[in-house]
Order: C-alpha cells, then sequence, then structure tokens
C-alpha cells in the first residue's frame, strides 16, 4: 500500500483541471444546443476532454494498487471517458449534450457491458461531484447473485455495510420474492444498484491533489467492489 500512495503522490502533480472545465460545462447547460457546442468545440478539446484523458492515463497506476482487475483506458473512443453526446432516441428531455465528463474503470471480464459491471466510476460536474464504485443497472443474473450472497452471507456484507455507508441508486418498495422480508439486511436486498460515492467540491476537482483523492474514494469503495465481484464469481 506504501508504494500506492507514492505513486498517487507522484503522479498528482502532472495532471489537473482548471476552472476553464466548470466554465464551459456552465455554458453548455446555459447554450445545450449543436449551433454553441461547434462553436465552442476547441474549448471542450481543451478544457474538458483532454484533462480528462490524461487523468485517466496517468489514474491506471494507482488504481491498479486498489485492484489490477480495473481498467484505466485514455482511448479518447472507446475507452474509460464517456461520450459527451446524449442519446435522445427514447428521451423527452433532446438536449444534445451532456453537461459533465465522466469516465467509467469497468472490470476487465465485464466485456462490453463493462458499464454494468462491477468498476469504479468519475463524474465532474459543477457543484455535483463524485466519485466511487459498485454496480450500475445490473442484468438480472448479476442483480439476484448480488442478493444471494447478501442473504447468504450476512457477516461478509456487515463487514461491508458499515455504519456510514449509503448505498445509492434504485430500490423497490419491498423485499424481492424468493427473499426473506425479515432479513437482518433486508433493506438492502430491495437495491437494484449497489454503489457507494464520495462528493468532491469544485475546489477539490481543481486542486494538484484531486488524482490522490479520488483513489481515496476508490479504495473507501473496495470493499463493495470487491465484495460484487465475488457474489459475480468475478476475480478482485
Amino acid at each position: 500500500m506504501a508504494t500506492g500512495r507514492k505513486a498517487d503522490a507522484d503522479a498528482s502533480p502532472a495532471v489537473g483541471f482548471s476552472e476553464g472545465l466548470f466554465r464551459f460545462l456552465g455554458d453548455l447547460k446555459r447554450h445545450n444546443d449543436r449551433e454553441w457546442f461547434q462553436k465552442n468545440k476547441a474549448r471542450y478539446e481543451a478544457d474538458a476532454r483532454d484533462p480528462m484523458l490524461r487523468f485517466i492515463e496517468a489514474f491506471g497506476r494507482p488504481l491498479a494498487g486498489v485492484s489490477r482487475q480495473f481498467e484505466a483506458d485514455p482511448r479518447p473512443s472507446g475507452g474509460s471517458m464517456f461520450r459527451i453526446y446524449r442519446d435522445t432516441r427514447f428521451a423527452k428531455d433532446k438536449s444534445p449534450y451532456k453537461t459533465h465528463v465522466a469516465a467509467h474503470f469497468h472490470h476487465r471480464g465485464s466485456g462490453k457491458d463493462g458499464v454494468h459491471g462491477p468498476g469504479f466510476y468519475l463524474h465532474l460536474e459543477p457543484g455535483a461531484s463524485f466519485a466511487g464504485g459498485g454496480l450500475w443497472h445490473p442484468d438480472t443474473e448479476s442483480l439476484l447473485k448480488v442478493r444471494q450472497a447478501i442473504a447468504g452471507k450476512p457477516r461478509a456484507w456487515k463487514s461491508v455495510r458499515k455504519p456510514g455507508l449509503e448505498l445509492l441508486g434504485d430500490t423497490l418498495k419491498r423485499v424481492p420474492p424468493g427473499f426473506d422480508p425479515a432479513h437482518p439486511f433486508a433493506d438492502d436486498l430491495k437495491h437494484r444498484d449497489f454503489y457507494v460515492g464520495t462528493s468532491f467540491s469544485d475546489d477539490e476537482v481543481l486542486s494538484p491533489r484531486f488524482l490522490a483523492t479520488v483513489t481515496a474514494a476508490c479504495r473507501g469503495a473496495a470493499p463493495l467492489v470487491a465484495f460484487i465481484c465475488e457474489a459475480t464469481g468475478m476475480p478482485w
């Protein structure tokens, strides 16, 4: 672990985000249309896309210190960074662009559905930045396996579910069929997502120590992600 912390400290000053990131995202929120974006595409690339890609590349070493099973892929297309373009085909909101930048560090064994497998996540948005990890919108089989692991291994789950840890995401109103409504972790069995997050102020995002800050957030989420990996039969 000491080696991992040294890598964090060595790498942190080499990457970072400027105030231009939040200025661009704020402007995009006010002018979310294709004409404005095309006129300001150079700002997007200089202040948002390129710094995020550099961050992802630098994050590879500290992420390996958390687990070597997760990938930080700095490719501009098909890598860890999400596209800025929204899929509006089935959405009521037809705004063409996301007003945040984000990256998902998926498990190497997740394949094409990596975003729905165990992983770590970074989200940058004015006043609403955070990082964490877990399982988001999993397929039916994976969701069942996690619930079965919680129900069948309450001691292991209790070691993850420490006081103060807040599970985020969608939940059911009732315990799903096949599970005991009186189980000590009945409320957790209602979850359809299993992830946690640490929020950051804008100043923290702009700090030269932000790489170490994100790494610490992922370490905090690691016990949950490790539990999910074991439950779904994936290496940690």
